[in-house]
């Protein structure tokens, strides 16, 4: 048995002394010192051996175990360094050349135009508000003074998920909501951004999915040239000081009187082109006067309170504003088209 351990030390050595990598090293340890190994069945015959004869086979057999652990540990500390340092001669670093560049993200110009217009009414002291997407027709169309059945509702031909329940075809439900949580206690003074839907055949100026932002103003005295003002502020803030506003008289269920308001084209400035179809004038959103029943249904009293609202497309606006010709553009993902607006103040 002594000279069996004594041979199967000298080949566990000479193997490790010969291994080439860390996987033959392992696989040295694993057939030596493993539960398997050689060593291991050498032990089991021990229960032949007289009792005198026991302790000294189990101090060699450690003896022997101990040394080949140590020259194995030895030859990995080795192995690993020449690991590492072929690495290194592999996977060398010019630190002097640049690095990759890193694409920065940047702003949807759909965004930066809803941050823009944001930001104005804020600092005009309006709050911003919102509401849920999937809404109940009460919302929607009754609480807006468009009671089912009426002709108007046909002007926006809506996605109905259940009889009373659909994709909100304006943000007017959320001036509805707030109107009702003041609980007919002025004032009230926000802006609602979001998006819309309607059943709309997709083309170059229409989505059947779209943002819209509105504004909505209910206090005491509130009248038709603070609507003006604050749409001429708007105006000159978003397109330019040069700018001018016209309103000319339109209808809309929710509000009386009712205007649509145009710029003054930028483009031509005002003498008439291709763009304003040669009026000098660009439609650019519509507004008016709170209906006294919306005021009555949300519980003001339109004998005491009046207000204003107006609704606009920011994409329109963006379209305008930057010169867009499809309002596809926003929606397709084309880097061709984002990159123009990467790195650069569009405002």
């Amino acid at each position: 048995m002594e000279q069996r351990l004594q041979e199967l030390k000298q080949e566990a050595l000479e193997k490790v002394q010969h291994a080439a990598d860390l996987k033959e090293l392992n696989d040295v340890r694993v057939a030596y010192l493993g539960k398997k190994g050689p060593i291991t069945e050498v032990l089991k015959g021990m229960g032949k051996l007289s009792a005198e004869e026991r302790p000294k086979m189990g101090a060699l057999a450690n003896e022997v175990r101990d040394q080949i652990t140590g020259a194995i540990e030895e030859k990995q500390i080795g192995l690993e360094k020449e690991a590492v340092e072929k690495q290194l001669a592999e996977e060398s670093i010019d630190v002097t050349l640049p690095g990759r560049p890193v694409p920065a993200g940047h702003a949807h110009p759909l965004t930066t135009v809803i941050e823009e217009i944001e930001d104005l009414f804020i600092s005009m002291g309006y709050t911003v508000e919102e509401g849920p997407e999937v809404e109940k027709d009460y919302y929607n169309f009754e609480a807006l003074n468009l009671p089912k059945g009426h002709p108007a509702r046909d002007m926006q031909d809506s996605f109905y998920i259940t009889e009373d329940v659909l994709l909100r075809t304006h943000t007017s439900p959320v001036q509805a909501r707030t109107m009702e949580r003041h609980a007919g206690k002025g004032p009230v003074k926000i802006i609602c951004p979001g998006k819309v839907y309607r059943r709309d055949n997709d083309d170059a100026t229409h989505s059947h999915q779209f943002m819209q932002i509105e504004g909505l103003v209910v206090d005491e005295n509130i009248r038709m040239s603070d609507l003006k003002g604050t749409l001429n502020v708007f105006a000159k803030k978003m397109f330019g000081e040069d700018r001018e506003i016209r309103l000319r008289p339109s209808f809309f269920p929710f509000t009386e009187p009712s205007v649509e308001m145009d710029i003054s084209c930028k483009i031509c400035g005002g003498k008439g082109c291709s763009v304003c179809k040669g009026t000098g004038w660009i439609e650019i959103l519509g507004a008016g006067m709170v209906h006294p029943n919306v005021l009555r249904m949300a519980g003001f009293d339109p004998e005491k309170y009046t207000g204003f609202a107006f609704g606009m497309g920011p994409e329109r606006i963006a379209m305008l504003k930057y010169g867009i010709d499809d309002i596809r553009h926003f929606y397709t993902n084309d880097d061709r088209f984002l990159k123009q607006f990467a790195r650069k103040e569009i405002r």
